[in-house]
């Protein structure tokens, strides 16, 4: 599962590291603490906005983490989409659409997960050893509300989920999952969906190589989404009391099942 993560790159640093075209007019959002239903920077490719004849260009837009498929009766729900996995993605009717035309990437510094201990739950940042930025696989949707006018811009809500895998190596042991992560010689293939076919983003899944991360005790206070600020990331002793107890943990984060 990926429930927490962290996106403080800025939007120059987005540009050079996924070679962007097109920036959002707005100020991207940064957190060291992203959490379900919070805007998030994505990266993707569409055509330049206003000019559907022009070819693709990859884009910076800020999207909902939490997908909320287009046939969606209501802009709610997204909280219980913020994963999907790889195994199904291309099958699920929640995914299937937006495996075939709308894939993204979700840049980030790392992401939280919680390990079982006896009665505790240990929080840990996992994170590339060289702190260099990751990417997520991920989906977006884009959800038409018919309750507001043509002219307001709420009209339209981008959202996305984040992709898993089952873990392995030291993640395996701190949860069964961890986020799909795309490296830089399969990114413009992974975004690439002229070809609008959900098992063209199965096969890309199926040869993506294995995420081998560096896991970082933390404090429980990322257990609180009012917490925000890089002393989040900070190591702590992994024999500290500074833990979650499993009965008074409250992890509102969770992925869609099969």
């Amino acid at each position: 599962m990926c429930g927490r993560y962290v996106n403080v790159a800025s939007t120059d640093d987005l540009v050079d590291e996924f070679d962007v075209e097109e920036t959002p007019d707005e100020e991207l959002p940064v957190s060291w603490n992203v959490a379900p239903t919070d805007p998030v920077p994505v990266v993707m490719r569409r055509h330049p906005t206003g000019d559907r004849d022009a070819r693709p260009v990859r884009q910076l837009r800020t999207v909902q983490w939490g997908l909320v498929p287009s046939w969606s009766k209501s802009r709610t729900g997204g909280a219980r989409m913020i994963n999907a996995r790889s195994e199904t993605v291309a099958s699920k009717p929640a995914f299937r659409t937006a495996a075939a035309r709308r894939r993204c990437l979700a840049p980030s510094l790392g992401y939280y997960e919680w390990k079982h201990d006896g009665g505790r739950k240990i929080p840990y940042f996992l994170h590339d050893p060289n702190d260099r930025t990751l990417a997520m696989a991920g989906l977006y949707e884009i959800w038409r509300d018919d309750t507001l006018p043509d002219d307001d811009p709420n009209r339209w809500l981008w959202t996305c989920t984040i992709i898993t895998r089952p873990a392995t190596d030291l993640l395996g042991a701190i949860h069964d999952r961890c986020p799909v992560l795309v490296p830089p010689e399969l990114r413009e293939q992974w975004l690439d969906c002229e070809v609008a076919d959900p098992l063209v983003a199965q096969r890309l899944l199926d040869t993506m190589p294995e995420p081998h991360l560096e896991p970082r005790p933390v404090s429980k206070a990322v257990g609180n989404v009012k917490n925000n600020g890089p002393e989040l990331i900070e190591a702590v002793d992994d024999d500290h009391d500074d833990v979650l107890p499993l009965a008074l943990e409250d992890m509102t984060a969770r992925e869609t099942r099969p």
